[in-house]
């Protein structure tokens, strides 16, 4: 999994008013968060956490795995460089990131060999052992099924119908719903494929792009895991963008039929309806 037990997280903008709230839920879950960044505001501290000028000044006291990010769309690249520079895989929370400064922090990502996930995104949850983002830690129960999503809001919803039908979770990641993102589909399949506390997926997707149907391939290809799926806008009009940055149709390309189809070619079980999800498991 991305984080387990012993993960320890650092804050970039902590101090602000999203990354505070979200601080304090995150140590509330038992999360190891070990230092916040706030440039000016260093040698203060937030909810008991040590807050530094800079990546630099934080790793030099903690040891520290993922900086998680509550930055300001304009600075939100800035934040991320740096952390990745100094070796951490990187989180990034925050929407609205203009799409040149995303493929930059991939790019400087994947020639370090670290993770990305988001932005745009609600972050990682393993139940019992932490969270590093904004998910709602009521909904999650301690299992056995692995959740990727675009969307964090289905993934709430879809969780709850999962921990209410006695499903509990390994984990789940919202990947994001910005044309360009970090960690995509493929790499969390992957991950969950590998995990042996993973034995089950729900994979929970949009209109838009092909990051669903290039999922498919790798699932009737390379993934032995069983993998049930829900994509959101079956009714959507083409060529709108509804909701994402990422989901907007044109013509046949991006459909909900079309990722439909591409899934259950590739053996996976469909839901029309997110409450479904938990009868096809």
């Amino acid at each position: 999994m991305l984080i387990d037990d012993d993960t320890n997280i650092l804050v970039q903008g902590i101090t602000g008013s999203q990354g505070s709230f979200h601080t304090h839920l995150m140590l509330e879950y038992g999360t190891n968060v070990v230092a916040g960044v706030t440039p000016g505001k260093g040698g203060k501290a937030a909810h008991g956490v040590p807050v530094y000028d800079s990546v630099e000044d934080a790793v030099e006291e903690h040891d520290v795995d993922w900086g998680v990010g509550f930055v300001p769309a304009p600075y939100a690249k800035d934040a991320a460089l740096d952390a990745l520079e100094h070796g951490l895989h990187t989180c990034v929370i925050t929407e609205h990131v203009p799409v040149h400064d995303t493929i930059q922090v991939v790019q400087t990502a994947n020639d370090r060999g670290l993770h990305v996930v988001g932005p745009n995104c609600p972050g990682v949850t393993v139940p019992g052992s932490g969270k590093m983002g904004i998910m709602p830690a009521d909904i999650f129960s301690e299992g056995s099924v692995g959740v990727v999503s675009r969307s964090g809001t289905l993934t709430y919803e879809i969780v709850d119908n999962l921990t209410s039908a006695g499903y509990g979770q390994s984990c789940a990641v919202g990947i994001g719903g910005d044309p360009v993102i970090g960690m995509d589909f493929r790499d969390v399949l992957k991950l969950y494929d590998e995990d042996a506390g993973t034995d089950r997926i729900v994979l929970i997707g949009e209109i838009g792009g092909d990051l669903e149907e290039r999922a498919a391939a790798l699932i009737g290809n390379e993934i032995d895991t069983p993998v049930v799926a829900y994509i959101a806008g079956r009714t959507a009009p083409k060529g709108r963008q509804m909701g994402h940055a990422g989901a907007i149709v044109y013509g046949d390309k991006g459909t909900a039929d079309s990722k439909i189809t591409a899934l259950e070619d590739a053996g996976v079980s469909v839901a029309e309806l997110p409450s479904d999800v938990p009868e096809l498991l």
